[in-house]
């Protein structure tokens, strides 16, 4: 059975997301956000709690407040992060994404790529698989992990309930993402739920019908 856990990390209210599968016990970490020993913890001990081993940690992009929590899973846990490659300088401009909020980022460390992923992928998690789509426009590596058998697809920040990602920051651009959710996301069965890298979730059928941005 396909098990979605989802936290909400750091000051800009990301969903990070634990999918595990329960007759395996394995798990991928999506877009880890922690970025205080409290968030570390709740994390660690829903982990142990439920006797979960990580395979893989997935980024959806390398915005700062997507992988603030990258290094610390990857040391701790001893597994490899896996993202598009085109997100790459977004991993290695982590300080100065940091600054250009007025913030500073936790260690010296970037987030580097050691699994680079193109669309078309497969993660497997136990008997289910996860299809990488390659979904730019909010920044230019962006993805979606579609799991037709869960019904669920992880979509990161490309599009929200009633909202799409922002194309403001550097890399991003509007109708590359309307273009992408059209072809990638849209595409999808209607009863197909998609998990968003902020907010609540959605369905496909819900955006279809009322988001104002791709109607």
């Amino acid at each position: 059975m396909l098990k979605v856990k989802q936290f909400v990390f750091n000051p800009f209210g990301v969903n990070t997301f634990v999918i595990s599968d329960s007759d395996t016990s394995e798990a991928i970490v999506i877009d880890p956000g922690m970025t205080s020993a409290h968030e570390q913890k709740l994390f660690d001990d829903y982990m142990a709690a439920n006797n979960l081993r990580i395979t893989q940690i997935v980024n959806t992009h390398l915005h700062l407040d997507h992988c603030f929590g990258d290094n610390y899973v990857r040391n701790k846990y001893g597994v490899t992060v896996a993202a598009h490659a085109d997100d790459a300088p977004l991993g290695a401009s982590l300080q100065r994404q940091a600054a250009q909020f007025g913030m500073m980022w936790p260690d010296d460390a970037p987030v580097s790529i050691d699994v680079p992923l193109s669309d078309g992928d497969k993660i497997t998690l136990g008997a289910y698989s996860f299809t990488v789509l390659h979904v730019p426009g909010h920044s230019p590596g962006g993805i979606a992990l579609y799991c037709p058998e869960g019904k669920l697809a992880i979509v990161g920040d490309s599009i929200f309930h009633g909202a799409i990602g922002r194309t403001d920051l550097p890399g991003g651009d509007h109708a590359t993402l309307i273009a992408s959710l059209k072809n990638k996301i849209l595409t999808m069965p209607d009863d197909t739920n998609l998990l968003p890298g902020h907010d609540q979730f959605t369905t496909v059928a819900q955006e279809k019908a009322h988001n104002p941005f791709i109607r």
